[in-house]
């Protein structure tokens, strides 16, 4: 059984300026299990994928510990991108059919946190907030790599080139994983580049820190959608309280 108990907000929303959603969530706290799948390759191909890939966490059983959690992840994601890179093929040789993705997972005292492309994961413990997730991104490895600065990527010209989705036509493609100890009080945020393009680490901080009886994740939206975010929206928000 889990050693917490866990609340979670869900919500997605085009953006401000498009009228068409390629994001997908899943918001699973009976199962410890939550996601957030951000399509690309244009509009109906981005839809297919983040579906998908949506739809087979979803159907992942109950009453897995955590390390049959991760394993299950990876096994449906690996089938995921191999079917969408055949789908993709049939489609014709400049077909994408893509999407990056987030995954958060809690069970007992543990969470771990898998990944792959620049949808993100943060974390708001004790005021602080610290992003989890690592952009699979040509702008992040210009960042590790000293090259620019991280306050110099926002604006990079190639700031939407990804180095890891789901399906897309890329080598060594791999989940990233990263796990911890949770703690009564833990919030957690899931949330698709238009989310975290738009607002700042102040702002995530603030908003998802929100006082009890606020949905934080109808706050992050909102904000978003005031600042005219470009892109889809989505967030998923978990919070980590005392077992019943």
């Amino acid at each position: 059984m889990n050693g917490f108990a866990f609340r979670s907000w869900a919500g997605t929303h085009p953006g401000a300026r498009r009228s068409h959603n390629e994001d997908s969530f899943v918001d699973r706290p009976d199962l410890g299990l939550w996601a957030v799948a951000d399509g690309a390759g244009g509009q109906e191909a981005g839809e297919v994928a983040a579906g998908m890939i949506a739809g087979m966490l979803e159907t992942i059983p109950p009453g897995l510990d955590v390390a049959g959690m991760i394993a299950e992840v990876q096994h449906r994601i690996a089938e995921a991108h191999e079917a969408l890179r055949r789908e993709a093929a049939r489609r014709g040789e400049r077909a994408v059919i893509a999407a990056t993705l987030v995954v958060l997972l809690a069970c007992e005292d543990r969470f771990a946190c898998l990944w792959a492309g620049d949808a993100r994961a943060y974390l708001l413990r004790a005021g602080v907030l610290s992003q989890i997730s690592r952009d699979h991104s040509l702008v992040q490895d210009l960042v590790d790599a000293g090259t620019i600065t991280a306050a110099e990527a926002a604006g990079h010209p190639r700031v939407d080139i990804l180095t890891r989705a789901i399906g897309a036509n890329l080598d060594g493609f791999a989940l990233e994983k990263t796990s911890g100890t949770l703690a009564v009080g833990d919030r957690f945020l899931l949330c698709s580049d238009g989310i975290s393009k738009t607002l700042t680490d102040a702002e995530l901080r603030a908003l998802l820190g929100a006082p009890e009886g606020v949905p934080p994740t109808e706050l992050l939206l909102a904000a978003a959608l005031a600042h005219e975010a470009a892109d889809n929206i989505t967030a998923v928000t978990v919070e980590v309280q005392p077992a019943l």
